[in-house]
């Protein structure tokens, strides 16, 4: 069975985000240059990359090895041509998180933004005990209502996302990785134009 990710196109999922009354595009960008440089770490993974957003962030001098992970084979496609400044140290790695976990290299960081609402706890849970990074850095959106795709010209590219989405609650996410020996060290949110916000949370292994 298809994933509904490998369906929408890199232009549409990049121009829905960054619409001036969406505008998480961003908003990730600037989080995630913080994610990049808040650990002492030469390895980092990120989890459901998309088209990359945020690698202009990666300093060459600092990593040593940064992995693109992601379902779309025409994600990471994109991603390699954007970034080739990066080519030396950047790894793109096509597989289905759901499946295929158990495949992932290790990473002495993992970023997972906007993703475990696609993959659920469980499966987040069994990625990370695969990796076995030192910290953890992974963004959620919270909904003030029950819509989770703000309107825009391409609300409807995203309707195959319904049967596999699951609003992801602060609290247990914490203790599912809490269960694996990984202990909350930070959290910050960013509010978003549409009510939504944003929220970062960091995790650190015991």
């Amino acid at each position: 069975m298809t994933n509904p990710w490998e369906e929408i196109s890199l232009s549409d999922y990049e121009n829905h985000m960054k619409l001036d009354s969406v505008m998480q595009l961003q908003n990730l960008n600037q989080m995630m240059k913080d994610q990049f440089s808040a650990y002492p770490v030469s390895s980092v993974m990120v989890l459901g990359i998309a088209g990359g957003n945020g690698l202009e962030h990666i300093d060459n001098n600092k990593f040593e090895k940064v992995y693109g992970v992601d379902i779309n084979r025409e994600y990471l496609a994109a991603v390699t041509r954007r970034y080739s400044d990066i080519s030396n140290i950047l790894e793109c790695i096509q597989l289905n998180l759901i499946e295929e976990a158990d495949k992932l290299p290790k990473a002495e960081l993992l970023i997972a933004n906007l993703l475990i609402e696609y993959i659920g706890y469980d499966c987040f849970q069994k990625a990370v005990k695969q990796v076995q990074p030192q910290y953890i850095s992974c963004i959620i959106q919270i909904n003030i209502n029950d819509k989770w795709v703000s309107d825009s010209p391409y609300i409807h590219v995203f309707d195959g996302l319904d049967e596999v989405h699951h609003q992801v609650e602060e609290d247990l996410l914490i203790q599912t990785l809490d269960n694996i020996g990984y202990k909350k060290i930070a959290q910050i949110e960013s509010p978003l134009p549409n009510g939504k916000k944003l929220v970062q949370i960091d995790f650190a292994g015991m």
